[in-house]
């Protein structure tokens, strides 16, 4: 079975940090870039960062660059979030998805996680 698995949420005070992994399980990560995306109640899904199948390309939204970093390690099948200074309006459910090129649209990735929730919040 296909499977993203989401985890590392939480609960942080503003300025705080989380780091989210993103494990793949029945399938190999290395031919698909992923894509972090959150929903905030009430808002719509928007994609946060992105990283190509080899690593070697990342883009970000303007709401958290220069906090957030994506990386992934393909040997643990696992690619990661770095959040810093997390603020009250990162909180939301973050997913991680599977497509075989980055995009900003939700619907053009193929596999999802179940989501983890932040909630940065003093």
């Amino acid at each position: 079975q296909l499977q993203l698995v989401e985890s590392g949420g939480g609960l942080v005070q503003p300025g705080g940090s989380l780091r989210l992994s993103c494990a793949a399980s029945g399938f190999s990560l290395d031919y698909y870039a992923i894509g972090w995306f959150r929903q905030a109640p009430g808002k719509e899904r928007e994609g946060v960062s992105c990283i190509s199948s080899s690593g070697g390309s990342t883009n970000y939204a303007d709401s958290v660059k220069g906090r957030f970093t994506i990386s992934r390690d393909n040997a643990k099948n696992t690619v990661y979030l770095q959040m810093n200074s997390l603020k009250p309006e990162d909180t939301a459910i973050y997913y991680c998805a599977a497509t075989y090129g980055c995009s900003s649209r939700w619907n053009d990735y193929d596999y999802w996680g179940q989501g983890t929730q932040v909630t940065v919040s003093s």
